[in-house]
């Protein structure tokens, strides 16, 4: 982990949002984590509008977003992510209750990085995310193309 590792959490289950939050700090990245409560409101982060007009310019190197959302829903945020120059290179977890296999084709074919059925315990979560953690810090560095 790099102190410039910056993550974006996109849940609208405050419960679902706090032990994914806790188990981000397990990981030592608690400090460099935004949450946003619904699709919108990601998008609206992400983009920087509205209230969120003084985000950072840099965009977060993961967002971890759940599909099953209020307004707009994750698959459509996965899609105006990969749309958008700025944030292709951000690195996107799907966490989600949802083990369909429609979801999960779909979230890949969107261009998700990973796809993780959201676990029951803190302990199995820290274990998915601990996994996959060791490869966010290379993209934090938003100068340095990703390797084709």
């Amino acid at each position: 982990m790099t102190m410039a590792t910056r993550i974006l959490l996109v849940d609208d289950d405050p419960a679902g949002a706090e032990l994914t939050a806790a188990a981000l700090h397990e990981l030592g990245y608690g400090s460099g984590v935004s949450m946003a409560s619904d699709g919108e409101e990601a998008l609206d982060f992400l983009f920087r509008r509205g209230p969120f007009s003084s985000a950072p310019d840099a965009p977060p190197s993961v967002v971890l977003l759940d599909l099953k959302m209020p307004k707009v829903d994750g698959h459509e945020v996965l899609r105006q992510i990969r749309a958008d120059p700025r944030l292709r290179r951000t690195r996107v977890v799907v966490l989600t209750s949802s083990d369909q296999e429609a979801d999960i084709k779909r979230s890949h074919e969107l261009g998700s990085d990973a796809y993780l059925v959201k676990p029951t315990s803190i302990v199995e979560l820290i274990d998915q995310l601990g996994r996959l953690s060791p490869d966010w810090h290379q993209v934090s560095d938003t100068t340095t193309p990703k390797n084709p």
